[in-house]
């Protein structure tokens, strides 16, 4: 919106439309340059997406009910389009930056993304939605603070913290996207990466010198808030601090019921926010970690992240070998720990009522969908994924301008609520939502990998996680807790509750980049005939059958 003018320019109409805003909710101004910047995450040189050349890119800190204007400036070699994991683009698809929602934006053009962070607070992130780009970066923190009218449910912490937790291939996003297209699996990363660092050098056989490694600098007896992203490829990582509690209270926008953990197992696309009270002897530093979890490798040691939690008053380096993850095998341990995670009832959040107000156990579920995946299979000679046998195909016309603009043939609202007893095959087809339908979705994993799911501008509760489909009757029915990325196990299901009440065309997708980039995907179209989706933006792109439009 305001790229090309100067810096003093900028700045002046800044301050102009703040100072129009006092009178309702504030206006926040953001302007983005992506392109390659050249880094040496792992000891090898190659190039990564940068955001301003930062990486990762800059944090959004916002406060509820914020209106967020990001110009976004595409000097990659190639289209692409940012998404806001988890925020909640209340009747406004066109903000969601994902294939469906929007055309990409050509290299060396920029785009203004607008939006309100409606009644929300907690920890998110954005990414590159297309051609696998989060593998090479691009990706940043959201953090919405809460209105000062509601208060925290704890002390105001001594300090805010973001970690970002990956795995990270020294192939470029380019070179990984070919394998994978040519039935090559992603194998083992070559890393995995703190705030778009390598390890510490902890042990001479097992990490490089010279590699650059994060310390996360603390004060003895203060209280600091870590908030915790996965934003990597396909990789579940166990996170933990050497002799450090991690007291969980916030997950994905929902106070959470307080309670401490050793170690955490965080999931693709998940993101947490712990209290961590600096209780130890402040003599010596403390280890960091991030281990994978649930991978086929026989030597994980080479691929475990590690950083450095530094007391002001150190006098030596971490040492004595890193904390034990959690044992590789034991699935039961990750599913109970998932099961623990529970909504705080009695905390309020962007309202002031409490969370658990909203009893979603009583309301009646009118639709049920069972989305059944398999691994990479070849349909029609191309290897790709499916949920319940169906491969998205994503057509040159996004689903909302071919439905704004009644463009026949772009998608088939028949995406069906059950694995059919058919071919796979590839397609453009949706659900058909109901607007405030309250809807069960049981994510069947038959995959050998943990898989994530997300979908986009909703919450959604998470009801229970088991090793087979069982009676509904193991349903947390009163405080699961309300998040927007979900975990399946290998072989295993797990079941969700969602009310389809924000009018659009939404992304239901694996999080896993390798899964999603092969079409394990739909759209959710959600239509409000008295109160419909926002009309088109002035500044919206034009592609496939309506190019012609384009100025």
């Amino acid at each position: 919106m305001f790229s090309g003018l100067p810096n003093y320019c900028y700045i002046f109409l800044l301050l102009c439309l703040t100072t129009v805003s006092l009178g309702g909710d504030p206006y926040i101004h953001y302007d983005w340059t992506v392109s390659y910047i050249v880094a040496s995450h792992l000891g090898v040189k190659q190039k990564v997406i940068g955001i301003n050349s930062q990486f990762p890119g800059p944090i959004l800190n916002i406060t509820t009910n914020w209106n967020v204007v990001v110009n976004v400036k595409n000097d990659l070699d190639e289209p692409m389009l940012l998404t806001w994991n988890g925020i909640q683009q209340r009747k406004d698809s066109w903000q969601d930056g994902v294939s469906g929602t929007n055309c990409p934006i050509p290299d060396g053009w920029n785009w203004t993304y607008e939006f309100q962070v409606k009644y929300q607070i907690g920890s998110f992130f954005y990414f590159h939605s297309l051609h696998f780009q989060r593998a090479s970066g691009g990706y940043g923190g959201i953090t919405i603070n809460n209105r000062n009218v509601i208060p925290l449910p704890f002390a105001t912490p001594d300090g805010d913290i973001t970690l970002f937790i990956s795995d990270w291939f020294i192939k470029s996003h380019k070179e990984l996207r070919q394998d994978i297209e040519n039935g090559v699996g992603l194998g083992g990363s070559d890393g995995i990466l703190f705030n778009g660092l390598g390890p510490y050098h902890y042990d001479n056989a097992l990490v490089t010198g010279g590699v650059s490694h994060l310390t996360v600098n603390v004060e003895p007896g203060k209280i600091y808030r870590l908030r915790v992203h996965n934003v990597g490829v396909s990789t579940s990582l166990n996170f933990r601090i050497q002799n450090h509690n991690l007291l969980l209270v916030e997950t994905e926008g929902s106070y959470t019921v307080q309670q401490n953990y050793t170690s955490l197992d965080i999931h693709v696309g998940q993101s947490y926010s712990f209290l961590v009270t600096m209780d130890q002897n402040a003599s010596s530093d403390y280890y960091i970690i991030a281990s994978p979890r649930f991978v086929n490798s026989s030597d994980l040691s080479k691929s475990v992240g590690v950083a450095v939690l530094h007391y002001s008053n150190s006098q030596k380096p971490a040492s004595a070998p890193l904390p034990d993850p959690p044992n590789e095998s034991d699935t039961y341990f990750s599913m109970s720990q998932a099961r623990s995670v529970r909504w705080n009832v009695s905390a309020g959040a962007a309202r002031p009522n409490p969370q658990g107000s909203f009893k979603y156990g009583e309301i009646t579920v009118t639709d049920v969908f069972v989305l059944y995946n398999r691994p990479a299979e070849l349909i029609e000679g191309k290897w790709r994924t499916t949920l319940n046998g169906i491969s998205y195909l994503a057509p040159s016309t996004p689903l909302n301008l071919a439905q704004q603009f009644n463009i026949p043939g772009v998608f088939k609202l028949d995406f069906p609520n059950k694995m059919m007893n058919r071919p796979a095959k590839a397609d453009t087809s949706i659900i058909n939502g109901t607007y405030k339908a309250f809807v069960e979705i049981i994510f069947q994993n038959n995959d050998t990998t943990v898989q994530s799911y997300h979908l986009d501008s909703h919450t959604f509760f998470g009801i229970t996680y088991l090793n087979f489909q069982n009676s509904r009757s193991t349903y947390n029915k009163w405080d699961g807790v309300a998040r927007c990325t979900t975990q399946v196990f290998p072989g295993a299901w797990t079941a969700i509750l969602v009310v389809l009440d924000n009018a659009g065309i939404w992304n239901l997708r694996a999080q896993n980049l390798d899964s999603w980039y092969l079409g394990q995907e739909t759209y959710v179209n959600v239509v409000n005939l008295e109160t419909p989706e926002l009309p088109v933006p002035a500044n919206t792109i034009y592609c496939g059958a309506l190019s012609p439009l384009q100025k």
